[in-house]
Order: C-alpha cells, then sequence, then structure tokens
C-alpha cells in the first residue's frame, strides 16, 4: 500500500502503476506537468486495467505532448479578467481568489495545468493576499468569493482560518466559497481544525467537491463530506465531462447518484476545456448533449447537474445542454414532441 503522494514516473513505476519500459516518455511529460498521485487515489488504480478510469484522471500519458493549435495555457481567459494578482473578476458579483497553486492531485486534464505545481506559480505573499483582498473589499458588487487554486484545502487551517477573518472584514461579501478536490483525494485533511476554520467567520460557507468518477466517493471520502455537512457547510457537486472516465450514461449516473448520496448537490458537468494535452480527454459538444438527454427522466431531478461550456478567450460560461423547445413543440424526456400551448377544439 502506498503510504505517501507519488510525484515522479519513477515514483509511479516503483509503486506498480506504470510499466517501466514507459519511464522515459512519461519523465518528459513530468518535465511539462506536475505530477501527485495521494494514497487515496493510488490504492484505487487498478494497474491491470488499461482504461482504468481512476488512472486515466492522475497517471500521467504521453498523450499529454500531443497538442493541436486550438488548445492554450490559458482556456478559459483568466488573465483578461484578472485586475490583481490571485483576483479573477469575470462576474460581476464574484470573484475567484487563487490563494495558493499546489494541489493533493493533479489532474491530467486541468485547465490550469500551466500554472499549478512545483514550477508553477507561486502562492500569494502577505502583500499580494492585501492587494487581492483590498481589491474586493473596494468593489461592493462584489458578493461572492470563490477561493480556489490550486487547491485551498491543501493549505494549513491556520491559513484557511486567517482567509476566512480576512473576508470577514469586507461586509458586502456575503458567501464563500471553496473549490476542493481533498476531500476525495486526501479525506483525511478535513479534520477538525479546518472545519473549524471554514467555520469561523459570519460568512456563509459553501465547499464545491470535484470528482469524475463514482469510484472517487469512496466510504473515507463520504465520512470527511459528512464532517464537513454535519457542521453545517452546505456541499456542492462539479465534475468534468471526460472520454474515458464519464462519458456513458450509466457512469455518470452513478457519479450524481453518489453525490446526492453523500448530501453533495451536483451543480455544473464542465465540457472539458481546451487546454494543453488534454484532447484525448475531450467529447463533443453534441455528445455531451447526448448523455445529459439519456439522465433527464431517467434519474432523479436532485442528480442533475448544469451541462457547462466556459467560452474560450475568458468569455464566460454558459449551459450546452439539450433543447427540448423545438418551433411550437416541447419534447418529453421519451424523446416524444408535444405542441404547446396545446391546441383547443
Amino acid at each position: 500500500m502506498t503510504v505517501q503522494t507519488l510525484r515522479s514516473p519513477q515514483a509511479l513505476a516503483d509503486a506498480g502503476l506504470i510499466d517501466p519500459a514507459d519511464l522515459a516518455g512519461l519523465e518528459r511529460v513530468a518535465g511539462q506537468y506536475a505530477v501527485a498521485i495521494t494514497p487515496a487515489m493510488a490504492e484505487l488504480v487498478d494497474a491491470f486495467d488499461p482504461a482504468d478510469p481512476i488512472a486515466r484522471q492522475f497517471v500521467p500519458s504521453e498523450a499529454e505532448l500531443r497538442h493541436v493549435p486550438e488548445e492554450s495555457a490559458d482556456p478559459i481567459g483568466d488573465a483578461a479578467h484578472s485586475p490583481v494578482e490571485g483576483v479573477v473578476h469575470r462576474y460581476a458579483d464574484r470573484v475567484l481568489l487563487k490563494a495558493n497553486h499546489a494541489c493533493a492531485v493533479y489532474c491530467r486534464f486541468c485547465f490550469r495545468r500551466e500554472m499549478v505545481g512545483p514550477t508553477g506559480l507561486r502562492p500569494l505573499k502577505a502583500a499580494q493576499l492585501d492587494a487581492a483582498v483590498g481589491y474586493i473589499a473596494a468593489h461592493p458588487e462584489i458578493w461572492e468569493v470563490i477561493i480556489t487554486g490550486g487547491d485551498p484545502f491543501i493549505l494549513s487551517p491556520r491559513r484557511l482560518a486567517d482567509l476566512m477573518t480576512r473576508l470577514d472584514a469586507v461586509g458586502h461579501v456575503k458567501v464563500v466559497r471553496f473549490h476542493t478536490r481533498v476531500p476525495a483525494v486526501d479525506p483525511g485533511r478535513v479534520t477538525g481544525a479546518l472545519v473549524a476554520a471554514l467555520k469561523g467567520s459570519s460568512k456563509t460557507v459553501y465547499v464545491a467537491l470535484h470528482a469524475d468518477h463514482p469510484g472517487e466517493l469512496t466510504p473515507a471520502a463520504r465520512a470527511a463530506c459528512a464532517r464537513l455537512v454535519d457542521a453545517g457547510i452546505p456541499m456542492l457537486g462539479q465534475s468534468v465531462l471526460l472520454r474515458g472516465v464519464n462519458d456513458d450514461p450509466a457512469t455518470l449516473t452513478a457519479l450524481m447518484r453518489a453525490m446526492v448520496e453523500t448530501r453533495i448537490k451536483p451543480y455544473y458537468l464542465h465540457h472539458a476545456d481546451l487546454a494543453p494535452g488534454t484532447g484525448h480527454f475531450r467529447t463533443s459538444l453534441a455528445e455531451g448533449q447526448v448523455l445529459m438527454k439519456a439522465i433527464r427522466g431517467a434519474v432523479s431531478g436532485l442528480c442533475q447537474p448544469t451541462y457547462v461550456l466556459d467560452i474560450p478567450g475568458g468569455h464566460g460560461k454558459v449551459p450546452v445542454g439539450p433543447g427540448y423547445l423545438h418551433a411550437g413543440e416541447v419534447e418529453d424526456p421519451a424523446g416524444a414532441r408535444h405542441v404547446y400551448p396545446p391546441q383547443t377544439r
């Protein structure tokens, strides 16, 4: 059993997660994009299954060296909306606050893969954090602060408490949302001290968990989420539609049901972004719409995320799910069309 995070192709080979014959190619990948697989995720990998959905998310592949012209180091245009270091203000009433740029694991499809990891951007220094919070304080239209990165849950409880104290002093900020993978990929980090840090202010706090396959929601992960929910912190679920991981109705249904069973409301299903070297993960929008239509009606409404696309270039996030209105007709979940409003005699 792996007892520490695996951070190099050699460590993956030593743990039996990759073929040693692949080392040279994967060292080239690791030279460009960070590698980290926690013990919790390494334990789930079936190294004998070339299509293993957990390995596909976290074990590097030489396919990542294949880039296409439409891919971009900043595929959703964060830089165009960053007034100060660490802040992205794309929408009027909310901002992203990127407090750090490290993660517990590094997803092979990450849209910020050029910015995170040991060779990526550095954590905000004290003066930069002061400037970031100062910007938020100077903009009364900001109602929500979304703390992301990197993964904010790898910060110590002391640093998380400091962030909450700083934001607590900004009266017009009412909601603080954390985006994280930690409860699933490193559940032991969700300690009483971490929960207390999130609760130590007057703000309403949400936690959005990123999970892409039902296998990630292990008993330990569900217990970590329960520590948050039982403390009064509501949870949302975010996933990325990934070829070979969750791009079939059965897996997508199992993932959304696993979230709801864990008291997590599915929020967004993201269409995979045009990050460099991630083409082998991307589906078409039409394929995503077919999947969403397949679970509509067949699966509880609690399990329905909104399928969204971040328009490249910083133009924002929009829903791209299937349509049900057709020139005076409405389509039911079985695919039949009905005149609406009904014709009367």
